[in-house]
């Protein structure tokens, strides 16, 4: 995020929702939003396939066809350059590549943008206006924009509309997907990825690994960018990779294509898994180590606004459970590389030398309240709001982002579009959640969202049970009917291990920079059984 949380509730004046059914995903910032509507006045615009919650309260509300995303943010660009709607000052300041932008936004007019996308033109319209004449316009997004063959290319859409109209760099403005997991952006911070150290420093970058070489006292890094785990599980069907360690979490129900998964994770001559639970991947596991819960940590968290955070253990390890840091310690030990940490804290003082986002960060400083990164020394109050003064490469760069549509299409043997997500009531695989016995009780079977329409024409009643099968796979799941999305439209969440939704979506093709594959998109078929 480039902005803070906080401003959503009182200095946006419109904020752009796409691709996040937020008072679901993220209830709190969902109530912030909705406060701020309904307080402050601010202008809301919503942009989804289905018509969630926060479309009730929405100045526009845009119902588009799954995987349209650029065609859909590209006809608001062009609405705000035709109308002369964009900040022209920022622009000619602050960013660069604008004119090779405008000449490719040139043919998304919002009547042949309502061609791809479905909805009408005068909504696109409208929404452009509200979001270039608001003071402070905000986009929040989240995997609806991201888990698609397109996902960079969506993020790059978005900012676009951002530099175009000067929402970055002032509060209540910004580009600001929130994330989907507590402690994801400090797991990214920390350099769980493949291609970066902590803070994003790049491992292909020479000075880069020296640095790093000579805090651990080894001779060399490895110089090249390792692999995504979508990538690791082709190279395991191919059975190109021998072993896996897997640190709390849970391809066998998270992944796309999960017969593809099963078959690659059997090929491998070792699984390792280290969590709180016994998961599905877990049960395949060679070695499983027990984690512990947040409740049992003690460190940091570095939520979704880049806060970074301490958390405290509560309750004493259960069981046998170690520190997941002591596992992984032990474990580095054992393999030839000492690695003697006495506690967290430790660990966290050598994270501050090499992470230069985080130098100015201590235990002390944020004993009652976190610090937003960067913060470069300890004098530094840090930032809560990126990009004021300039950007970290100097000027805001425009990129030209072309529509391209999703691999899979409708057809007469597949007549559907099948997106999936997440609801209220359980979390990602329900790992934890579906150990709640009030939450198993309020939501304890996955259901597929029909239109009225769709259903009354094939013959089925509400909480049912129907088949719906892609090229993938079929899963039997009750049928819920509702007419928040199209009647061509269909959609399911993927917590359930009984009706596995990832047992149905697409592991190709991957989105070629994040390598993230097409979870929201894929052709349906849905009978009556």
């Amino acid at each position: 995020m480039t902005n803070s949380i906080a401003e959503l509730e009182k200095d946006a004046k419109a904020i752009f929702l796409i691709g996040t059914n937020t008072t679901e995903n993220h209830p709190v910032i969902g109530y912030k939003i909705r406060k701020n509507v309904r307080e402050n006045g601010a202008k809301l615009i919503v942009a989804d396939p289905r018509k969630i919650e926060l479309a009730e309260i929405a100045d526009v509300y845009m119902r588009f066809k799954p995987g349209t995303d650029v065609a859909l943010i590209n006809g608001m660009i062009n609405v705000i350059i035709s109308e002369g709607l964009l900040d022209q000052e920022f622009v000619d300041q602050r960013t660069e590549g604008y004119e090779d932008v405008a000449a490719s936004i040139a043919k998304y007019t919002p009547e042949y943008v309502s061609t791809i996308t479905g909805v009408p033109a005068e909504d696109i319209k409208k929404a452009a206006r509200i979001y270039a004449e608001a003071e402070a316009a905000a986009v929040c997004y989240a995997m609806g924009v991201t888990q698609h063959s397109t996902g960079t290319d969506n993020v790059k859409s978005i900012c676009n509309l951002a530099l175009v109209t000067g929402n970055l760099g002032k509060p209540g403005s910004g580009v600001n997907p929130l994330r989907g997991q507590n402690n994801v952006q400090g797991a990214c911070d920390m350099g769980a990825l493949p291609v970066v150290l902590t803070a994003y420093q790049k491992v292909v970058d020479e000075p880069v690994r020296q640095k790093f070489e000579t805090a651990w006292k080894v001779d060399k890094l490895p110089d090249k960018n390792g692999l995504t785990l979508t990538d690791a599980i082709n190279k395991a069907y191919d059975g190109e990779l021998k072993g896996l360690l897997v640190i709390g979490e849970n391809p066998m129900l998270s992944d796309p294509d999960l017969h593809h998964v099963e078959e690659a994770l059997n090929k491998l001559e070792f699984l390792m898994v280290q969590d709180i639970f016994l998961t599905e991947t877990a049960e395949k596991a060679d070695v499983v180590f027990p984690g512990v819960t947040f409740a049992e940590k003690d460190g940091t968290f570095s939520n979704t606004e880049r806060r970074v955070q301490r958390v405290r253990q509560a309750i004493s390890s259960l069981g046998n459970a170690k520190q997941d840091w002591e596992i992984i310690c032990e474990l580095s030990n054992r393999l030839g590389y000492p690695m003697k940490y006495s506690s967290p804290g430790e660990i966290f003082e050598e994270i501050r030398t090499v992470t230069p986002s985080y130098a100015g960060i201590s235990y002390d400083r944020i004993e009652a309240t976190g610090l937003h990164w960067p913060c470069p020394t300890e004098e530094h109050p840090g930032t809560p709001i990126l990009h004021k003064e300039k950007f970290n490469r100097g000027l805001g760069l425009f990129h030209v982002v072309e529509y391209i549509g999703p691999a899979e299409h409708p057809d007469n043997e597949y007549p559907f579009i099948l997106t999936t997500g997440r609801q209220l009531y359980h979390y990602h695989t329900g790992t934890m959640t579906r150990r709640s016995s009030a939450l198993e009780e309020h939501k304890p079977y996955n259901e597929v969202e029909i239109h009225p329409n769709t259903a009354s024409r094939m013959g089925i009643v509400e909480g049912e049970f129907v088949k719906l099968s892609t090229r993938r796979g079929s899963i039997e799941l009750r049928a819920k009917l509702t007419d928040i999305l199209e009647e061509n439209v269909v959609f399911t969440t993927f917590h359930y291990k009984e009706a596995a939704a990832n047992l149905l979506t697409l592991s190709e093709p991957l989105d070629p920079v994040a390598k993230i594959p097409p979870y929201k998109v894929c052709a349906a078929n849905l009978e009556k059984i």
